[in-house]
């Protein structure tokens, strides 16, 4: 028999509610703070993302259930200091959607995805009032989903190139004065212009920057694990073995991987 989705949410709001409950809750729980929350909230979106990227379908199920937790968390708090509740949470968003599909609920027309996605912005704008042209972007984004984000508003406005070919000369640009910089400070303030640009590139040639770097990092340690796999058949280890043998090995990991498609 289905279970009501109602009363599943009720019951996740009354167990939160008693691990809160200063007669009798949960000292752990019951020191929290949104502050200090806050990482575990990240952490369980990363977690529903690597779950999907696995195609782990059950544990998915578990990782939506953490990161419901999170809100569930945060509302309780909320609650307890008097500005919102759970049931504020749930208004707002669905408030939200309403508004921001007026082709579904109301009497507006969208024929395509690319229509919907200008009335979406259209609609955050109005919600967003007469602002900067960047506010809104969280500060706490992953470092290269930040970068896109910034740049892509500001193309809004018609702050952009034209398309990717002046955004590579000028990763270019980028590069030499990374190989000019002199001391750390200069250092780190080349590179992350180079990463920012880069990450201009990938919204110009339609990549997720964020997506991209995962599977590079992904691919990276598949690698290396082969690489030393190959070693291990050698009774070697990677600490004792000389850069020359690893890269000799991994050239021969990846020509086999590519042929493989990988």
């Amino acid at each position: 028999m289905p279970r009501d989705p109602r009363d599943e949410t009720a019951r996740l709001l009354d167990i939160m509610a008693r691990l809160r409950d200063p007669d009798g809750g949960c000292p752990w729980d019951l020191e929290q703070t949104f502050a200090t929350i806050a990482p575990y909230t990240i952490e369980e979106a990363y977690e529903v993302a690597d779950a999907i990227a696995r195609e782990d379908w059950d544990g998915l199920r578990g990782e939506l259930g953490d990161l419901l937790l999170q809100a569930v968390y945060h509302a309780r708090m909320a609650e307890e200091a008097g500005l919102f509740d759970f049931a504020d949470v749930a208004a707002a968003v669905a408030d939200k959607m309403v508004a921001r599909h007026p082709h579904v609920f109301g009497e507006g027309a969208v024929r395509t995805a690319a229509e919907q996605t200008r009335a979406w912005e259209a609609q955050k704008a109005l919600e967003r009032g007469a602002g900067r042209v960047l506010d809104g972007v969280a500060r706490a984004l992953p470092a290269l989903k930040r970068a896109e984000k910034l740049q892509a508003r500001a193309a809004r406005v018609g702050f952009d190139w034209p398309d990717a070919g002046p955004v590579l000369e000028k990763v270019a640009e980028e590069a030499r004065e990374v190989a000019a910089a002199e001391g750390p400070d200069a250092r780190e303030e080349e590179v992350g212009d180079l990463l920012f640009v880069l990450a201009n590139l990938a919204r110009h040639l339609g990549v997720d920057p964020e997506a991209a770097l995962r599977r590079a990092c992904d691919k990276f340690e598949r690698r290396f694990a082969a690489v030393e796999d190959r070693l291990a058949e050698r009774g070697r280890r990677p600490q004792d073995s000389t850069l020359a043998e690893m890269d000799a090995l991994w050239d021969e990991v990846r020509r086999q991987d590519r042929a493989a498609g990988g």
